[in-house]
Parts: C-alpha cells; structure tokens; sequence
C-alpha cells in the first residue's frame, strides 16, 4: 500500500454538509436567492394601486371647484408621483397668475 493510499484510509471523507468552508461558499448565494423569493412575494402582495387618469382629473376639477380657482400648492396634493417628481427637478419655476 502507498503512503497516500494509507492516509485516505486513516482520514475518512466527512459529509459535505459538515464542512465549514462549504457553507461560506453556498451560504451567501443561498440568503441571496431566499431574500430576492421574499422581496418578489412583497412586491407581488403589496403592488401599489394603479393611477387612474379619468379619477385623477375629476379630483382635481373638485378642487378647484372648492377654491374657486386653480391654485398650484393645492393641487399638488393630487398630482401623482411622477408629475410631482418632475415639477420638482425641473428648473423652470410656474409664473404666478
């Protein structure tokens, strides 16, 4: 018998999942597949609801029938996020009426 023959018999194979240095190698792609299944089921679950534009305009006719004209701070309240985002970032600032 070989030297290395004899040392495969005196140190048995352990199982794979008794291994330290496996789990640092399986173990982060592993929480990563787990937490991308969890936020698809958040996102699934709790989808924001879509923005109606018909609604939308009613709203703001409501508005502005409640002040009596079309005030721009008012109205802001109602526009959705993407408009209200852009007039944000845009550097043009409304004239005053």
């Amino acid at each position: 018998m070989s030297a290395s023959a004899s040392a495969v018999l005196k140190n048995p194979s352990t199982a794979w999942w008794r291994v330290p240095h496996m789990w640092l190698v399986v173990g982060g792609p592993l929480t990563v597949v787990v937490a991308s299944l969890i936020t698809a089921w958040i996102a699934v679950n709790y989808a924001d609801p879509v923005l109606d534009k018909t609604e939308f305009a009613r709203s703001r006719q409501a508005a502005m029938a409640l002040q009596g004209q079309a005030r721009e701070d008012a109205l802001i309240k109602l526009q959705p996020a993407h408009q209200a985002r852009n007039h944000a970032a845009s550097p043009v600032v409304p004239q005053e009426r």
